[in-house]
């Protein structure tokens, strides 16, 4: 069973009946791949997301761990930090003892994984061999521990209609921990050419990162 997490009732009635209509994670990722990406980044609170229908990485696992929140699970983000690349913000899950996420990406490969994976670095490691940049380097470096906004409701970020950008501090103020070390970041081999076709299959080309061809840091 999901840990459960008490529920704010901000909603008006038309946001509750589309929340209602969101009856599993699946179904919320659906929701979020018909977003129109928003190359702008705006750091939309769940409720502009609702009402203006667009969104990108950040404020999309915001609405999503809203949703999610609605399911039962407590509402969780974590920030993947990239090198030479974007970093990404998922929002976790839980299903018994396995971790899950849900996410908007501009990309095919760094959205929703099933609930299967035992911890949170198996999961975080999961996006690892698909997480590259436009010059076919694998970009993943490491991640957060988890951020939950429920500890935030106090400060309106179900419904506030300015940007919170300052969630996005917390995320980056968080403890962050290695996926790779040097010896293998150096070792790291390109993308596959087939591979990266398919992950930036429908890209907004405004919203991907201008990475240069550069050495890795280590």
């Amino acid at each position: 069973m999901p840990a459960r997490s008490r529920k704010p009732q901000p909603w008006t009635a038309a946001e509750r009946r589309l929340l209602a209509r969101l009856k599993s994670p699946q179904h919320i990722q659906l929701f979020l791949n018909d977003l129109a990406y928003d190359a702008d980044y705006l750091a939309r609170s769940p409720r502009r997301v609702m009402r203006e229908r667009k969104a990108a990485c950040f404020d999309g696992a915001m609405f999503a761990a809203a949703a999610l929140r609605e399911l039962g699970h407590r509402p969780r983000l974590v920030d993947l930090r990239a090198w030479n690349d974007d970093d990404h913000v998922i929002a976790v899950f839980n299903e018994g003892r396995c971790w899950g996420a849900v996410a908007k990406s501009n990309t095919t490969v760094l959205r929703y994984r099933e609930p299967v994976y035992r911890t949170l670095r198996e999961l975080v490691m999961s996006y690892f061999e698909v997480y590259f940049n436009t010059v076919g380097q694998k970009t993943l470096r490491s991640y957060s521990r988890p951020l939950d906004l429920a500890t935030l409701d106090a400060r309106g970020w179900l419904v506030d209609e300015a940007d919170l950008g300052w969630i996005g501090d917390r995320l980056d103020d968080l403890q962050h921990l290695p996926v790779v070390t040097p010896a293998q970041i150096r070792a790291l081999a390109p993308v596959d050419p087939a591979l990266m076709k398919a992950g930036f299959l429908g890209a907004v080309q405004a919203g991907l990162y201008q990475a240069k061809y550069r050495k890795p840091l280590a």
